[in-house]
């Protein structure tokens, strides 16, 4: 298991963390040293989201205050093809997990998408609106979020959206490699969302380990909970903003599509907007701008960039 010490100040809170690699398993790793937590956290080598059991198994036997769900299927247009499997490693491992969690008194901190909803409605979405995913990895996320549920009275599921960071695969490397290629850029225009940095949910959920560890079923501080950057913008919006703070007098121009011309096996909500209300009521916390979040990753792939220069 791979180790993330905490401050050293008498570690308060051990977190049981499954993922390794991802963006958000990666930032809970390195974020860990701010707070009072002792993160240790599983591979898939060493706990396969393949196989429930065996990842039950991994929380009945690790001393653990807290657990936390880092890894998914996320491959959003192979999920159509691939449903039982998204399913498993979305919705029956982590139930499993939850079930698990709540059996040894420890709570249980799942992640889930904006993709839980249609994306048809105009205004921003509440952690109470009718859900209704329109593709098979909403779908899975959505069971995903039911079974943990239902498995443990001490569960909280963070739904967040168009989540970036400077490593793993995201949207920001994504629009920065095809500029590098000098390749036309087209964008979609009409599909609207917040974008969350990766480290942003990271250190929001190590901010809460020490209330989750201690809460008893009932609190407010279970349940769903929104999680995002605070601002709109489209996909098309992203990339220029991407571009302007990256490259300058250098960014190249971005051409906007409908989403009618850019189809994928997989449906994408149009309008993913979620309402953060929630957040700063519970649990206190007003996330940041997304273009203010996106600076530091944009300056760290810039450092990135220099090293290996």
């Amino acid at each position: 298991p791979v180790r993330a010490p905490g401050p050293g100040q008498g570690v308060s809170v051990h977190v049981l963390q499954f993922g390794t690699t991802g963006q958000l398993a990666l930032e809970l790793l390195g974020q860990a040293k701010d707070f009072d937590v002792e993160v240790t956290a599983l591979s898939r080598a060493e706990a396969d989201f393949a196989d429930p059991q065996a990842c039950a198994a991994r929380v009945a036997e690790a001393p653990c205050d807290l657990v936390v769900i880092a890894a998914a299927y996320t491959a959003v247009d192979q999920a159509e093809t691939e449903r039982d499997l998204a399913l498993r490693i979305n919705a029956t491992t982590p139930t499993a997990i939850a079930a698990a969690a709540q059996a040894k008194g420890a709570p249980v901190v799942l992640v889930s998408t904006d993709y839980v909803f249609d994306g048809g409605k105009d205004v921003a979405y509440k952690e109470t609106d009718p859900v209704s995913p329109v593709n098979a990895y909403g779908e899975t996320k959505l069971k995903g979020e039911q079974g943990v549920l239902a498995a443990s009275p001490r569960a909280l599921v963070v739904r967040t959206s168009w989540v970036v960071s400077s490593h793993g695969k995201n949207f920001v490397k994504t629009m920065l490699r095809l500029a590098g290629q000098g390749a036309s850029i087209r964008v979609v225009d009409d599909q609207f969302g917040r974008p969350t940095a990766a480290r942003d949910l990271a250190r929001f959920i190590l901010s809460q380990a020490q209330r989750l560890s201690s809460a008893k079923a009932g609190d407010p501080v279970f349940g769903v909970v929104h999680f995002a950057n605070a601002g709109v913008v489209s996909w098309k919006g992203f990339a220029e903003e991407i571009f302007a703070q990256a490259l300058g007098a250098e960014a190249p121009a971005v051409a906007g599509i409908p989403t009618v011309d850019y189809p994928t096996p997989a449906r994408r909500p149009l309008h993913g907007v979620l309402d953060t209300a929630k957040l700063q009521n519970t649990f206190g916390v007003t996330p940041r701008a997304w273009r203010e979040a996106l600076a530091e990753i944009v300056a760290e792939l810039k450092l990135e960039q220099r090293s290996a220069a």
